[in-house]
């Protein structure tokens, strides 16, 4: 994936508005109320709700005082303004506020910006994979309280999550993660608990690793090196997953992270305690 450096003051100012903004620091992710975020929402109960965000079921998090909350994942191609969730079957709502995303034109030659035909096949399957990943909904450590996720690797964001990219003025979808610059054989490590439920070499992505944390929140890790787990290992946070590389689309080493809730790719930093960047 190609690398946009964000400066050193961004992410200075990224980490203080985390800093202000986290009142839950060990109980819940980052509230952020935009396309690409979440909502954090209290749903005023002692009991667990059926819960559902445009279909999907709902993450839910019991605070210090038995107290129900509901994670949702607000998908990057949401438009702002009020929307509804289901909690037993009545509607609810809740505020998007927008957020403006930054931009990326490239241009590039054609073969490197379209697969060849032969491969065709070969990304549906990988599609369908991924597909199926990104839309499990377990009940692995479902009775869990939160805490803050560990950095997968440590280095500078190269490409921060929602930029917009454009391919010979082409628009293709938006950065579903983030990319962090760090030496090809790097370590990788789980950022929480977790399965392996996914592991392979992609066309696109390389070799990648995607791991179920339970409730419908997965995350995957892309153009690794190395993969050091296999699919259907229990991981624990800070557990070695794999190393660093360039493996698939990546015209150098690093490694790509997203974060998926209610199959819906959302911003990472919401996921991380304000001193880990």
């Amino acid at each position: 994936m190609d690398k946009l450096i964000m400066p050193k003051s961004l992410i200075l100012s990224i980490s203080l508005i985390m800093l202000s903004t986290l009142s839950h620091s060990l109980n819940f992710p980052i509230d952020s109320r935009v396309p690409g975020g979440i909502a954090v929402i209290n749903l005023e109960t002692a009991e667990k709700v059926q819960a559902e965000f445009q279909g999907k079921k709902i993450w839910q998090i019991k605070d210090k005082d038995d107290n129900y909350w509901a994670i949702i994942g607000i998908p990057l191609s949401q438009k702002p303004g009020y929307v509804n969730f289901l909690v037993n079957g009545k509607e609810k709502k809740f505020l998007i506020e927008n957020k403006a995303y930054k931009e990326q034109h490239l241009t590039v030659k054609r073969k490197h910006s379209n697969p060849p035909a032969d491969q065709i096949k070969r990304i549906q399957k990988e599609s369908r994979l991924s597909k199926k990943a990104f839309t499990r909904f377990s009940e692995i450590n479902q009775d869990a309280a939160f805490n803050a996720f560990l950095l997968p690797s440590h280095g500078p964001i190269s490409s921060p999550f929602g930029l917009k990219r454009f391919f010979n003025e082409q628009p293709r979808r938006p950065h579903s993660g983030i990319d962090i610059a760090a030496p090809r054989g790097a370590d990788i490590i789980a950022p929480a608990d977790g399965e392996i439920i996914l592991t392979g070499n992609f066309f696109f992505n390389g070799n990648s690793i995607f791991i179920d944390h339970g409730q419908g929140l997965i995350t995957m890790y892309c153009h690794m090196d190395t993969l050091e787990v296999e699919q259907g290992k229990m991981v624990k946070a800070g557990e070695l997953i794999g190393k660093i590389g360039s493996t698939g689309r990546a015209t150098g080493p690093h490694l790509h992270w997203t974060v998926s809730l209610n199959n819906t790719r959302i911003e990472p930093l919401l996921f991380l305690a304000p001193d880990s960047l």
